[in-house]
């Protein structure tokens, strides 16, 4: 057993992929016995995640999750964030630019639209819970848009560490419940052709979520969706610790 433990620690990365190839099986397992496919199988694999890096915190009083365990180090290269861009990068190469040209304006205009509805929201329910200053309220916005834009964003504006961990929350779970949703309303909007996924990556923008919930959908929808998904992660960057922020500190002071 000691030998094999110390194979597995030597070869991290490998480790990394066998234990996300399991998690990954086991989570569409669920999602097929469990829920006949309504909850798709990457939303059950996120929160298996998310109970995992639990544990993992609790066990070892690390600030990695899972990572923080030598057998598991791996975890923290793959899950880093070289190889999340090339798989976003690598999912864009699917999209037909002649999909994208029929989009238009409207595929512009939705990003716009999704980062202030989203940003807006995010203001609102910080202030539901107490938050005043604009440093927590543009983070914690930003942090609605998507958990990347919360953390760039609290970095920027100066925002505490527990307020960034609340933007990275808000984010995980606005993820999870697009990735969960995203099936069942599909029908009802229209969501069945590559300008429409195009339309709701950009006014969803959590790229994993989008990713996800359009793989539930039609697999086809998938790059279109994740494409301007991302493409709103990098405006939602640019936008929330500059003009959302001073929009921000206009109105409620610094």
């Amino acid at each position: 057993m000691d030998a094999i433990i110390s194979v597995l620690e030597k070869n991290g990365l490998v480790t990394a992929f066998a234990v996300i190839g399991i998690l990954m099986y086991v989570s569409y397992v669920i999602s097929k016995k469990l829920t006949r496919g309504r909850v798709h199988g990457s939303a059950i694999a996120i929160i298996l995640g998310l109970v995992l890096a639990y544990i993992g915190g609790i066990t070892t009083g690390g600030d990695k999750g899972l990572a923080d365990l030598s057998i598991f180090a791996g975890i923290g290269i793959m899950g880093g964030a070289m190889l999340r861009d090339l798989a976003i990068i690598a999912t864009a190469f699917g999209v037909h630019l002649e999909e994208v040209k029929k989009a238009g304006l409207s595929g512009i205009l939705s990003l716009f639209v999704g980062i202030a509805s989203s940003f807006l929201i995010g203001v609102l329910i910080a202030l539901a819970f107490g938050y005043t200053d604009a440093a927590s309220l543009a983070t914690i916005g930003a942090g609605t848009t998507t958990y990347i834009v919360g953390p760039v964003t609290g970095a920027a504006v100066g925002a505490s560490s527990e307020v960034i961990a609340l933007s990275i929350a808000a984010g995980l779970i606005k993820a999870i419940l697009i990735m969960i949703a995203t099936p069942f309303i599909a029908k009802y909007i229209g969501l069945n052709n590559p300008r429409s996924a195009i339309v709701y990556g950009g006014l969803m923008g959590s790229t994993s979520g989008v990713a996800g919930g359009l793989a539930a959908t039609d697999p086809k929808l998938v790059p279109y969706g994740a494409m301007t998904a991302t493409f709103y992660t990098g405006l939602g960057c640019l936008l929330a610790p500059s003009i959302l922020f001073l929009a921000v500190r206009a109105v409620f002071g610094a």
